[in-house]
């Protein structure tokens, strides 16, 4: 999981910074490729779990938020190496011109459609980013459905995959199995999430676990966290949601009480 590929680190900890320099991204593609490893979209890592099949030596390389440093940046970086992606994109916040988010430049339509011709795979990331469990089901639906409708005229195929934003609430089971449904009845067949880990074929399809990349690994973390050295920080993750869940008030809570 990346987001922005740029020099300025944005954290002021290591495990919340969401930004990778050029010359790391650099070194974490070159790392994949001399070990052996291919990438593959969401969907084909999917099969070949579902299939019993190896993936020991497969990554799905992700990024979030449509930032243009990936058109300018990752994307020469992953074709020099012979890997694909797949960008999770807000609608919303996007543009035929010029736009900005978080301070940063956001990739044009024109640029997702020329990366699209390239082979580079895009998924909805809703339409304005929002806090998914603050929302009522109506917007929710608006989100998740809008998105997948406008990414689809933009670029005239089918979209069948979802990035959740921001921290994904899997404590908050009822709002969860809300979400999958709400997901799947708009045609969706897979998401991804910031729950922490690798992939298994036991997670739910709708919210898998990545493994969150930026700057600060260097390749023996990277290699680690690939290797499942970092799959363990789920359960603290969990715990910690949890417990902040059960101490906050439950006002935006938006399920309906039957489910």
């Amino acid at each position: 999981m990346y987001h922005g590929i740029g020099d300025v680190a944005q954290s002021v900890h290591p495990y919340y910074e969401t930004n990778t320099s050029p010359a790391m991204f650099a070194r974490h593609m070159e790392f994949l490729k001399e070990s052996g490893y291919t990438s593959v979209g969401l969907e084909e890592a999917v099969k070949y779990s579902a299939n019993g099949e190896s993936g020991s030596k497969l990554v799905v390389i992700t990024f979030d938020d449509g930032f243009r440093d990936f058109y300018s940046t990752a994307f020469p970086i992953l074709r020099q190496h012979g890997f694909i992606a797949t960008v999770f994109i807000p609608t919303g916040l996007l543009s035929d011109q010029r736009s900005q988010w978080k301070c940063a430049d956001l990739m044009t339509w024109s640029e997702v459609r020329e990366l699209h011709s390239c082979g580079v795979r895009f998924g909805s990331h809703t339409v304005s980013h929002p806090e998914l469990e603050t929302l009522d089901e109506k917007q929710i639906d608006e989100e998740v459905g809008q998105s997948k409708k406008t990414l689809e005229d933009k670029l005239g195929v089918p979209i069948k995959t979802f990035a959740y934003p921001y921290a994904f609430p899997e404590h908050n089971k009822p709002f969860a199995r809300r979400l999958a449904e709400i997901l799947e009845s708009h045609g969706y067949e897979l998401g991804v999430s910031t729950i922490i880990g690798r992939a298994r074929n036991t997670d739910n399809p709708f919210f898998l676990p990545r493994l969150p990349v930026n700057t600060w690994d260097d390749l023996a973390l990277f290699q680690a966290k690939l290797q499942g050295g970092y799959d363990w920080l789920h359960f603290p993750q969990r715990v910690y949601k949890t417990l902040q869940y059960l101490v906050r008030p439950h006002t935006n809570l938006h399920v309906p009480q039957a489910v």
